[in-house]
């Protein structure tokens, strides 16, 4: 699957800063050690509907990451996934009444133009679940061979589940308590009451064909991936065990990423999925959980078919700190527009004040844990002094707009 355009990304002078970042398992702020090659892979979106600002907020906090890893001289090789078969990709398509690939290609092809609006830059693999039925099935039935997983005594529907048993270290990534795991995974995906489980928090990887939904041949017979080891095949087969950094929302830490990791580390025997695992805080709307249930959602689209200039918008966004569960409100919104217009005019100037101190400090807290709030107070204060004529440099805004836009992602340099 293709994936989008990505800019170009300015080198900016100076030295990088090593990057620390918070790892859901370890419950703590820790150095990224990447070689020569960063490696991350980011859960993508199930194509049902448009791009909402808590995607928009996860993808622009793990393109922060790509840059930085990059700023410091690594080439990175990002995987992200697509889930383009899943039920709720069906149970939208029946309601609006259309075919389910249709629904997906169409949102697929948003998602891309949100993203590329957004200048985020793009995967080097952009893998669709469809796509990789084969690595999923392979998968499957080594971890079968394994012991790690059983068939459930059912003729009409031999669904093949994960005993969460199979690796010692389960539960590790997530840190939560058993029934923490047992709200989460009854809310997020999971089917605690199936007949013929021999845990309730054992997870589907392979669903036995049913009327009315694709299938696909298999060792197991026909039917489609279960959720969580769609993840596990994708990224084992593009950056193996022991990759950097596993990625997404915070709503991902369980189930998904504790069995996607419990999956590969079953695969292969070996201890750990990912050496960081990063989550994104919530976005919501004016005091309530942004959620399609409520209706509440503000599409990227929309924003952009209003005229809403996307800088902005990634200006509200990283506005706070992506750990932060927060809102999203009109003023966020204005404050975003407002930052904009003043970086912008403070980079048309002919002189400004010096900027190497600036991109040291923007670089300095991007580097702590995506310090956000920080980095644009850097560039606020460098634009302030520059709007009030204070410095002599004549190469300092073209430093500052390279800067930001490297770093950030956000484009601030004069037209021409």
């Amino acid at each position: 699957m293709h994936s989008w355009p990505s800019p170009k990304i300015p080198s900016v002078p100076g030295p990088a800063v090593p990057l620390r970042l918070y790892d859901t398992s370890d419950a703590q702020v820790k150095p990224v050690s990447p070689g020569e090659v960063a490696t991350m892979y980011v859960c993508g979106i199930t194509p049902y509907d448009a791009t909402h600002l808590g995607h928009a907020a996860t993808y622009v906090t793990f393109d922060l990451i790509n840059r930085i890893l990059r700023d410091g001289g690594h080439d990175v090789h990002y995987v992200q996934n697509i889930t383009d078969v899943d039920d709720p990709l069906f149970e939208r398509a029946e309601r609006d009444g259309v075919d389910w690939r249709d629904l997906g290609s169409r949102e697929i092809d948003l998602f891309r133009a949100d993203m590329e609006a957004l200048r985020v830059l793009a995967p080097r693999d952009y893998v669709g679940a469809v796509e990789s039925i084969g690595e999923v099935v392979d998968a499957v039935g080594e971890l079968l061979a394994r012991g790690a997983a059983y068939v459930v005594d059912d003729e009409e529907f031999p669904d093949v589940y994960f005993s969460v048993d199979a690796t010692p270290q389960f539960g590790y990534e997530s840190g939560y308590d058993a029934q923490t795991m047992a709200t989460f995974f009854a809310e997020r995906g999971g089917d605690p009451d199936r007949p013929g489980k021999r845990n309730r928090l054992d997870a589907l990887l392979w669903r036995a064909a049913r009327d009315g939904e694709p299938s696909w041949e298999s060792p197991m017979g026909p039917g489609r991936p279960g959720w969580h080891i769609e993840c596990s095949a994708i990224a084992l087969r593009r950056l193996g065990m022991g990759f950097d950094i596993q990625g997404g929302g915070s709503d991902l830490i369980f189930p998904h990423h504790e069995f996607s990791a419990a999956h590969a580390e079953a695969l292969t025997g070996e201890r750990r999925f990912a050496r960081h695992y990063v989550h994104t805080g919530m976005i919501g709307l004016d005091g309530e959980k942004m959620s399609k249930s409520l209706g509440n959602l503000v599409l990227v689209s929309k924003l952009r078919a209003a005229g809403v200039d996307p800088g902005a918008v990634r200006l509200g966004l990283i506005s706070q700190h992506y750990r932060a569960d927060r809102m999203w409100t009109d003023d966020i919104l204005a404050d975003g527009e407002r930052r904009l217009a003043t970086w912008r005019r403070a980079a048309k100037l002919a002189t400004a004040p010096d900027a190497a101190d600036t991109v040291a400090r923007l670089r300095q807290h991007l580097a702590d844990d995506l310090d956000t709030p920080k980095a644009l107070a850097a560039v606020d204060a460098w634009a302030a002094d520059a709007i009030l004529g204070i410095g002599a440099s004549t190469t300092a805004s073209r430093l500052v707009a390279d800067a930001v836009d490297a770093l950030l992602g956000v484009d601030i340099a004069p037209v021409g």
